[in-house]
């Protein structure tokens, strides 16, 4: 039986490098697509640069191999790039991964996070008339908050923080609701839809197999670092004052006193359509040692 090849743009990205062992694994032969060469030897797995690279082989439309089959885990936004390469591939079917944050970043008290939301808003548009105005079946996936293996922006962050300084600040009681999902469980919803009969030319929510409030979110972060959890309860307007220090570091470059207010907002999203057609399940918020940064 042949092979089908499929290409994958963001490949070393967290859902990425998740995504590439269950693909070679399950027998695809993959094209990994990222902008900086890669010095891997991974079974079933050919690393591509995009657009040049001095140590990896550039692609381009020219010499498109013929590839039905596409996940896109790089920011949605940048998927329009490669329109004319996946046409040029004979591409079949199309999987992105957009956000939830489409939904929660509107109306933000932040400039950036609107802009982030506005972004994916018009890229999924982009995408479906992209695709269906040239016969490729599409698939959005929307997760929530994504964690593992200690390489994401959310309960990582927050565990390096703790680390840091030996504490977390809370606005309120920080009982807004949330549902993190793990990057495997992305991962596997992705490799999921890409033959996955009723999800042509749909959008799904991708939430985690648990719901828990913000503050216990966190305590489980402590409970992983192997830490009492301490906490220092923090009025908006000094959440203020300390994220725009923060910002100055290079790693808290993406803080805002928005991420604060939604401490206490509901996050929260209903995934039964992915668990129907993709046969969904993800787990619950169960942090191990390789989950946070060491």
């Amino acid at each position: 039986m042949t092979k089908l090849r499929i290409g994958v743009l963001g490949a070393s990205s967290l859902v990425g490098g998740c995504a590439l062992p269950l693909l070679s694994g399950a027998g695809w032969q993959v094209a990994a697509y990222t902008r900086k060469a890669q010095q891997r030897a991974e079974s079933g797995v050919s690393w591509l640069v995009l657009p040049s690279g001095s140590l990896g082989r550039s692609v381009s439309q020219d010499d498109a191999v013929v590839t039905p089959y596409w996940i896109c885990v790089a920011p949605l936004w940048v998927l329009p790039d490669y329109f004319s390469l996946i046409e040029a591939s004979g591409a079949r079917r199309v999987v992105a991964l957009s956000s939830t944050s489409r939904f929660t970043k509107v109306g933000s008290g932040d400039t950036a996070e609107n802009a982030i939301a506005a972004k994916l808003i018009e890229s999924e548009a982009r995408v479906q008339a992209w695709a269906e105005g040239r016969g490729i079946e599409w698939v959005v996936l929307r997760p929530t908050l994504i964690y593992g293996l200690g390489r994401d922006k959310n309960i990582s962050e927050i565990a390096r923080f703790i680390r840091r300084f030996g504490f977390f600040p809370l606005l309120g009681q920080a009982q807004g609701l949330r549902q993190p999902i793990h990057a495997d469980d992305v991962a596997t919803a992705c490799v999921a839809a890409l033959q996955a009969p009723d999800a042509a030319n749909r959008a799904y929510n991708l939430s985690g197999g648990e719901t828990l409030a913000y503050r216990d979110m966190v305590a489980r972060v402590f409970a992983a670092l192997g830490r009492p959890a301490r906490w220092v309860t923090v009025p908006l307007w000094a959440f203020r004052l300390a994220v725009a220090l923060l910002r100055c570091l290079p790693r808290y470059r993406h803080w805002s006193a928005a991420m604060a207010e939604r401490m206490n907002r509901d996050l929260v999203f209903d995934h039964t359509d992915a668990a129907r057609d993709l046969g969904f399940k993800p787990r619950g918020f169960t942090l191990t040692a390789e989950d946070v940064p060491q």
